[in-house]
């Protein structure tokens, strides 16, 4: 049999077939994993979105010990400190905007957060057009944690000088364009840490005189991998059919060519 197919020229196909074959079915494995895996994800997302909101301690607890705090409803008392605003970028399909990122001081010492109020259109980016919302005194806010985001290839630089800002740099909204000082001068500036993490308030209880308008925070989690998982398996038995055409087609012609007795 060997020779024949060696005299078909089905040798080397065969042996690129073969070691085609199982990266395709590892592949379609894979992306069931991945399917299961952003399943859970999806589930997990959501049920911290609706749940009731853990406490500020409770969540920085959760960062210390494992670091999955993204989308934890969390609650938190404290006092904004406006002189702290700072804008990020967020233009939507009726208008410009943006993101009104405030420091908010917890009450008992504990690290400063960031918050996200909510919406403004380009309008009311000036705070002086929304002092109404700008609440003296102790608030209670509630929202989900969002952990620091890393610039993408084509997100403009923050304009610090400018106040205006392009993607979520928590570092850059504390210290600036130099970033965080070394730990050396940090611990001799006796500097408190800020919270490793901001929060996107939610829609509800609404700011006086509606601006910012809470609950910004969007979740796009496609699940498109039951779509990859046919692929891929799909692709292997094309292979699969494809070569056994071809051999039979090969070894046909080879038939062909052979005297008859």
């Amino acid at each position: 049999m060997f020779a024949r197919w060696r005299a078909a020229g089905l040798i080397i196909p065969s042996l690129l077939a073969l070691a085609l074959l199982p990266v395709l079915i590892g592949l379609g494995n894979w992306q069931w994993h991945r399917k299961a895996w952003k399943e859970d994800l999806i589930a997990k997302v959501e049920a911290r979105r609706t749940a009731e909101p853990v406490s500020y301690p409770a969540a920085l607890a959760k960062y210390v010990k494992d670091g999955d705090v993204e989308y934890l409803h969390v609650r938190v008392t404290g006092t904004f400190d406006y002189a702290h605003e700072y804008h990020l970028y967020a233009p939507t399909t009726q208008s410009q905007g943006w993101h009104i990122y405030t420091l908010l001081k917890p009450q008992g010492g504990l690290p400063p957060v960031f918050v996200n109020r909510g919406w403004v259109p380009d309008n009311l980016k000036d705070p002086s057009k929304r002092a109404e919302g700008n609440i003296a005194g102790p608030v209670t806010v509630t929202g989900l944690i969002r952990l620091p985001e890393h610039k993408g290839w084509f997100t403009p630089d923050n304009d610090y000088a400018g106040n205006r800002w392009f993607w979520r740099d928590l570092d850059g909204m504390r210290w600036g364009a130099d970033g965080p000082p070394a730990a050396l001068q940090f611990s001799s500036d006796k500097q408190q840490p800020y919270a490793p993490f901001s929060i996107d308030a939610d829609a509800t209880p609404a700011n006086p005189g509606g601006w910012p308008k809470g609950g910004t925070t969007e979740i796009h989690l496609s699940n498109p991998h039951l779509q990859y998982v046919v692929t891929w398996y799909a692709l292997a038995l094309t292979l699969i059919g494809v070569f056994a055409a071809f051999a039979r087609q090969r070894l046909k012609e080879l038939d062909d060519k052979s005297p008859q007795l």
